[in-house]
């Protein structure tokens, strides 16, 4: 059973879901990072503040004793966004999904507009996407379920669009993203990149996979909803 026989339309987060960026990428521009601030941040730290693997990533900079305004500040200022694409890479799960979906499919992402158009240009996937919805402080951050209404509000599904019957689903590997998917009354699925022991917790969701070309089978099969 092909993935888009589930549901009418599909809404897919873009980093650590669909893309990822070199380990030694995310060491170096942390290393920047905290020679500005006049601190250092062991690998496990940048871990956590890059993939948000500690729950909240402005709690855990607070909890280190940083401000998090100053914090990324700085860093969006030692970023560079085409660096940033050239040292990324589409997981090979994410291609041959994307691949097989025949339904109306948006992407709802925390990266900011420049980061987000150099990945897709760079990586070559801007066309797998027929909306794409940049999160801000004006529009709201998963899991606010706004973001998510305007990308559904784009394809032209639900809120009161349509007869409002479609069934839609978002995909992605944070707990906010799962949240936004349910705020938003979609199915929320969960990818899980890092392994439970790495991340330090269990995300709930509706299905929980570890690649996204496992849920044609969880769908096929009836699905197994999170519950541990």
């Amino acid at each position: 059973m092909a993935p888009s026989t589930r549901y009418d339309f599909w809404l897919l987060d873009l980093d650590g879901t669909l893309i990822d960026v070199q380990p030694s990428y995310v060491y170096r521009v942390m290393d920047e990072v905290g020679d500005r601030l006049g601190v250092s941040f062991t690998e496990r730290e940048a871990e956590l503040v890059w993939h948000g693997l500690g729950g909240s990533r402005d709690e855990l900079l607070r909890q280190w004793g940083y401000d998090p305004r100053r914090f990324w500040a700085v860093f969006h200022d030692v970023e560079d966004p085409v660096a940033r694409a050239e040292h990324s890479f589409v997981y090979d799960d994410a291609a041959a999904f994307v691949a097989g979906l025949d339904t109306p499919v948006g992407l709802v992402t925390h990266s900011q507009q420049y980061l987000a158009d150099a990945a897709l240009d760079v990586l070559d996937i801007a066309d797998w996407f027929d909306t794409v919805v940049c999160c801000d402080d004006e529009l709201g951050w998963k899991p606010d379920p706004a973001p998510v209404h305007l990308a559904m509000s784009n394809l032209g599904v639900g809120s009161g669009l349509t007869n409002g019957s479609e069934r839609g689903v978002l995909v992605g590997d944070g707990p906010q993203d799962v949240g936004a998917a349910w705020n938003a009354g979609l199915d929320g699925i969960h990818v899980e990149r890092h392994g439970h022991d790495r991340r330090g917790s269990c995300v709930l969701g509706d299905r929980r996979v570890t690649r996204l070309t496992e849920i044609p089978a969880v769908a096929a099969d009836g699905g197994e909803h999170a519950s541990d």
